[in-house]
């Protein structure tokens, strides 16, 4: 076991984070209930064994003496953990301190007024447990640090997992600045953009440890080799198509969903618990005090109540792969949902998409209300008035595209882009670029190349047309 004693004052040479907190705790001289906690975590993971009798040699060493509040704690920690927790010690701290025999120790020694003091201290090797999915391997903060072009104090920064970067006065000490976007009798959207060496490390955080986590089969958005078109697909030909839409989609995505989607990955405590605190956000007062109108004031609370919270900050690259990785369960939930009433579910960020055949169509009503029940368990909230109900004599869409027969965009769309090409010809190009894009060319390439992908003949005439164009 790795331990500092309380008379130890020389420095350790190549000491880890780790092992430097450990000596400022076990020089701790009235010890909180949380510090002591947290030292006998560290102690029963540093055992040689995950026994009774090894728990409580390691926490009497701790300790100074066999106290004997000490072995009715180690049982209750094995009987909750059949397993050594290996790389969760913040969890078996949280766990020990919330334990019976812990607090009545604690009660008795404030009612003694004989404060619980710590001996020594030790700290465990951490160790990744066997992740459910093939995550990189990176064992604790100092190689994450490594894996991301930080040093230590530059990743304790940039985490800020006190949040304390919203209370800067100096917006050149702000990771995030924010833009307010009014969207017409609906609720103002806020993009939180990080700035640029936290917005490197985020795509480094993408790219190196996010990427290689298998998502739910059921998400298309921001999926390589998936888009929009690729999960509207699924529902051609249906007798009826049902499209839901989540309310403050990542803003209701909480820190709390991030980091156990990262535990579930396989990263250990430590690394999730950093990795969350890269990637979550929470927007200052004065930024939510200056949303503009727009929008019931039911969403505009709700909305409000997210910001406030850690949360899945909108303009962030890190997070729309983190949004599909905390939604798994409600994705597995609702496409289970989905099979019992013989339907295909797809989502597309936040927009779920489900359709069937005349069983799906004759208890639409029950399903509904099934699907809705789910979406609440999981935290999250429906936008009611997107909520849409589509037979077969309808035109039915998916995430705006037209799926009744085969795959194809709205006939107004259509309309709307041959218009402005025509337009462009007469005109001139910069006389339609009413929302001033920098390369309006290229806008419009993408554009026309979206209605090739869903109907190849309108696509060819709006190609012709585009070629016409004068630029």
């Amino acid at each position: 076991m790795a331990k500092f004693t309380a008379g130890k004052r020389k420095e350790a040479t190549g000491m880890t984070t780790d092992h430097k907190a450990a000596q400022v705790l076990a020089h701790t001289p009235h010890p909180t209930p949380t510090i002591v906690a947290t030292a006998l975590s560290h102690a029963f993971l540093a055992a040689p064994e995950w026994t009774v009798e090894a728990l409580v040699s390691a926490g009497a060493e701790v300790l100074g003496a066999r106290r004997r509040w000490l072995g009715p704690l180690v049982r209750a920690v094995v009987d909750a953990y059949h397993r050594k927790p290996a790389d969760a010690p913040r969890e078996l701290a949280a766990h020990i301190g919330a334990s019976e025999p812990f607090a009545a120790a604690v009660d008795k020694a404030h009612d003694q007024r004989k404060p619980l003091r710590l001996a020594a201290y030790a700290v465990a090797e951490p160790e990744l447990r066997d992740g459910t999915h093939p995550v990189p391997e990176v064992t604790g903060l100092e190689q994450l640090a490594e894996v991301l072009g930080l040093k230590l104090g530059e990743l304790e920064w940039f985490a800020d997992t006190r949040h304390l970067n919203r209370l800067a006065s100096r917006s050149s000490l702000q990771h995030y600045r924010y833009m307010w976007r009014e969207r017409p009798g609906r609720t103002p959207r806020l993009l939180e953009i990080p700035g640029l060496r936290l917005r490197n490390i985020q795509r480094k955080v993408l790219h190196g440890l996010l990427a290689p986590i298998p998502l739910h089969n059921a998400a298309h958005g921001f999926v390589p080799g998936r888009s929009a078109s690729s999960g509207a697909a699924l529902h051609t030909g249906a007798d009826v198509v049902i499209s839901m839409d989540l309310l403050c989609f990542f803003a209701n995505v909480s820190a709390g969903k991030v980091f156990g989607a990262l535990r579930q990955s396989g990263y250990p405590e430590a690394v999730a618990h950093r990795l969350t605190g890269l990637c979550t956000h929470i927007v200052p007062p004065r930024v939510i005090s200056s949303m503009p109108p727009g929008g019931s004031a039911a969403e505009r609370f709700a909305l409000t109540q997210a910001l406030r919270l850690p949360h899945l900050p909108q303009g962030a690259p890190t997070s729309p792969a983190l949004a599909n990785l905390a939604l798994r369960r409600l994705d597995s939930r609702l496409q289970g949902w989905a099979e019992v009433a013989g339907a295909n579910y797809t989502r597309y960020a936040d927009d779920l998409g489900f359709s069937g055949g005349p069983a799906l169509a004759r208890r639409t009503e029950r399903f509904l209300r099934g699907a809705k029940r789910i979406v609440a368990d999981e935290g999250h909230n429906l936008n009611e008035s997107k909520t849409r109900f589509r037979p077969r004599s309808t035109r039915q869409q998916i995430t705006g595209i037209v799926v009744n027969q085969h795959l194809n965009a709205p006939r107004r769309e259509f309309d709307a882009l041959k218009a402005i090409l025509h337009n462009c010809m007469l005109f001139g190009p910069e006389s339609q670029n009413r929302a001033d894009h920098t390369d309006y060319r290229a806008h419009l390439l993408g554009r026309i190349t979206w209605m090739e992908s869903l109907n190849p003949a309108r696509g060819v005439r709006l190609r012709r047309d585009f070629e016409r164009i004068s630029w």
